[in-house]
């Protein structure tokens, strides 16, 4: 008879968005994962240590098995990090910051998960991406991440106008980031190629103690002075 073999489990572990106490914002669930998982999938594996010491101190760091998945990781990879779900035990994928998966390499390995039978288990934890949308007032009805904008000047515009569009056509609220720090740049990019109608949410550093959210008319931002250099920084625009 062919012994029966149990598979662990995929747990989908949110971290804080940033310098913040761990309490504030994650449930106890975390840290009860964390508590009794050793193998992780992480995008840096010298914050998620950090991060894992910051929920369970007493943790025997060398006891983690780790392994790293961001834009440099080969497809080969992937197989060898969901490999310990194969063998029985439970696995922790982690993103830099918020939620994995989302926004965040780690989808490719919940993708894997499903088509190897593993139970994929998603954490509560913080999503820049909801909490901005919540704190916005656009419509929470219908709303669409776009990820990156293009860094070319002419593209940027091109896209901008282009989500403008499909906000109005679809009454949709548009959000999009970019690497902190060219927030201003994009800022500046935003209020020049909108029309001054176009509602704008600045959604910076959220659920850290200088978080900032805010929602005016482009012509609005246009007289406001905010400095988002280097601060992790959700946009959202939706045109009425």
């Amino acid at each position: 008879m062919k012994p029966i073999t149990f598979l662990g489990k995929l747990y989908l572990i949110p971290t804080t968005l940033g310098e913040v106490a761990p309490d504030d914002v994650l449930p106890q669930t975390v840290k009860r994962a964390i508590d009794f998982i050793n193998d992780y999938v992480v995008e840096n594996e010298k914050t998620a240590r950090k991060f894992i010491k910051s929920i369970n101190p007493e943790k025997v760091q060398a006891n983690l098995r780790i392994n790293v998945l961001n834009k440099h990781t080969e497809i080969s990879e992937h197989n060898v990090m969901i490999k310990p779900c194969l063998e029985g035990r439970n696995v922790g994928l982690m993103s830099e910051a918020g939620c994995p998966g989302v926004a965040d390499p780690g989808a490719v390995i919940v993708k894997l998960a499903h088509e190897k039978g593993i139970q994929v288990v998603p954490l509560v934890g913080p999503s820049s991406i909801l909490l901005a949308l919540m704190g916005s007032g656009m419509n929470g009805q219908s709303f669409a991440f776009n990820g990156y904008l293009p860094i070319d000047k002419s593209e940027k515009k091109s896209a901008l106008k282009n989500l403008e569009r499909l906000s109005f056509e679809k009454n949709q609220a548009q959000l999009f980031i970019e690497t902190p720090y060219r927030n201003n740049k994009l800022l500046e990019d935003i209020l020049q190629s909108l029309q001054n109608s176009t509602r704008l949410c600045i959604a910076t550093d959220i659920t850290l103690p200088t978080e900032f959210i805010k929602t005016l008319s482009i012509n609005d931002w246009k007289k406001t002075k905010v400095d988002l250099h280097n601060r992790p920084t959700i946009f959202i625009i939706q045109k009425s």
